[in-house]
């Protein structure tokens, strides 16, 4: 059975749980380095990048994490878990783990407050999938050997990078489990290529 870790610090944890279980996958809570031993992919959720940053700091996590990526651990970020992952992130000197080959803008599409739903249409997901955006940031640029998957109002909110696959939105906060399914579909793969 694959191994999926979410990082656990913050953020909608329980709700990303439910998706990889009801996939017939293990979810795994990560909250320290310990837990990131053996899994076969990680989701990083949403909630504050800042805070989110503070507390990989304090939990002794960033490098960890870092280290999983390097060894092919498989990512997905939503939110939050994009910024996380960026190279570079638009008014800011440093990025978190920069392992995705992207700029990030935070808070693109506004406030808690302008929050909303679209209907999105996802090269190799499907079509009419709802997308929950809350603050939620967009991929300014993305690097020659970036996928991009969907846009919204002509800004990149999805798009994979090897190993890693990067959300702008939230995909756990809806009953629509296709782009956690495509995910388990990528470690799937990676796993059976490592097997062989």
């Amino acid at each position: 059975m694959l191994k999926i870790g979410v990082l656990a610090l913050q953020g909608a944890v329980r709700e990303h749980i439910r998706q990889i279980e009801e996939l017939g996958c293990r979810a795994i809570s990560v909250k320290s380095a310990k837990d990131l031993k053996e899994l076969n992919g990680l989701v990083l959720p949403g909630g504050e990048s800042t805070t989110m940053r503070k507390l990989l700091d304090r939990y002794e996590l960033l490098e960890p994490i870092r280290a999983s990526a390097a060894g092919g651990v498989l990512m997905f970020g939503t939110c939050a878990g994009l910024i996380l992952l960026a190279k570079e992130i638009v008014g800011y000197d440093t990025p978190h783990l920069g392992v995705m080959d992207i700029v990030v803008e935070r808070n693109s599409f506004g406030r808690q407050v302008d929050s909303f739903e679209a209907e999105m249409r996802i090269s190799g997901v499907g079509e009419d999938i709802p997308a929950v955006f809350i603050r939620a940031p967009h991929i300014a640029a993305a690097g020659e050997n970036v996928e991009i998957l969907a846009k919204h109002e002509e800004r990149i909110v999805l798009a994979r990078y090897g190993q890693f696959l990067g959300c702008s939105f939230h995909p756990e906060l809806t009953e629509d489990f296709r782009i956690m399914k495509y995910f388990i579909e990528m470690v799937r793969e990676n796993t059976n290529v490592l097997a062989h």
